[in-house]
């Protein structure tokens, strides 16, 4: 069976249904605080911020989603936990915000021992890399509306508010540099199982000598690099790639970014393409394609970066033309 270019809605996600439906949600979210503490910029950046005197908060949420399946399968929720808190601290390190709490929320039809105490491991090893306190959480057994389990979490963080950083400085000219994933990460994971599922299997190996199923298995790299980078060179903007892929750095400014050298994406970007014959558009617009962070700052802070962050090389450049660009490819 051949996978046409709208692979990813055929797998059950549409992204452009999604954007339509967040706006819808946005659109309505109206009301503002009065006194102290309140909201800070608008809804729609990687997380919100909040008005601390002369520090912000920041709050973020997020989860491991269809990738949960994939554990199953395989048996083994061990690492999924990092996958949560590595969704939740990248999106905070974009805008230089330093994550310091976590709270889990753990969703299941049926209550599992062994499983609860594999996520436990995983959840405690993210909060080390990412050097955060789990300070709480909720388990909710929901059969009848929720089979199986979900696992997503909430992440605060703070930062002083002339350090942080939002994309607003971003110009043309400013150099892309982008940073290896590990992978797949938590993204896209309905298509690649989708994928798996029609031609192969989770055991069937790719040329890394891993199986698919652990590829995809393969837990979210957490960038905490990143706090040090910004406090040492110029940074003008940064993005956690995610659902959307490079779509994901239109949030940071109305500015185009072109990426004419993009990372070499691992095998097991190759193979869902070959095998599911998906577009190049469709996999930049999905995926995170190898790169899963990236920098975007002025050609000063580049030597910097490069040198501080393992595998960071250039990728591209901000344009003045708006989008975001595969060489000559618009990805939309």
């Amino acid at each position: 069976m051949r996978v046409t270019k709208n692979a990813y809605s055929e797998a059950g996600v549409d992204i452009d249904l999604e954007a339509t439906a967040i706006k819808a949600l946005i659109r309505n979210l109206t009301f503002r605080r009065k006194g102290h503490h309140t909201m800070l910029g608008n809804v729609g950046h990687f997380a919100g911020l909040i008005d601390f005197g002369t520090h912000a908060l920041a709050l973020t949420t997020d989860g491991v989603g269809t990738k949960m399946l994939v554990a199953d399968r395989l048996a083994d929720w061990s690492t999924v936990g990092i996958d949560c808190i590595a969704m939740n601290v990248n999106d905070l390190y974009v805008m230089h915000m330093e994550p310091i709490a976590f709270v889990d929320y753990i969703a299941t039809d049926r209550l599992s021992v062994e499983k609860m105490a594999q996520i436990g491991i995983g959840l405690n090893e993210g909060a080390r890399q990412a050097n955060i306190d789990i300070v709480g959480g909720e388990t909710a057994s929901l059969k009848g509306l929720v089979n199986g389990l979900d696992l997503a979490g909430t992440c605060v963080g703070v930062q002083a508010k002339d350090r942080i950083v939002t994309g607003e400085k971003i110009r043309p000219g400013d150099k892309i540099i982008g940073v290896p994933s590990t992978g797949i990460h938590s993204n896209g994971l309905s298509l690649a199982r989708m994928i798996v599922e029609k031609y192969a299997d989770y055991d069937e190996k790719l040329s890394t000598g891993k199986t698919l199923g652990r590829e995809l298995l393969t837990p979210t790299r957490i960038y905490h690099e990143s706090l040090a980078v910004a406090d040492r060179c110029t940074i003008h903007g940064m993005c956690h790639i995610t659902g959307g892929g490079l779509l994901n750095f239109l949030r940071l400014c109305p500015f185009g970014f072109r990426f004419d050298a993009p990372l070499q994406p691992p095998a097991i970007f190759r193979w869902i393409q070959e095998t599911g014959k998906i577009s190049d558009a469709e996999m930049y617009r999905t995926f995170n394609m190898g790169m899963g962070y990236a920098y975007v700052v002025p050609p000063a802070s580049v030597d910097t970066v490069t040198t501080m962050v393992k595998g960071a090389r250039v990728v591209g450049e901000v344009t003045k033309k708006s989008g975001a660009w595969l060489g000559d490819l618009q990805v939309t």
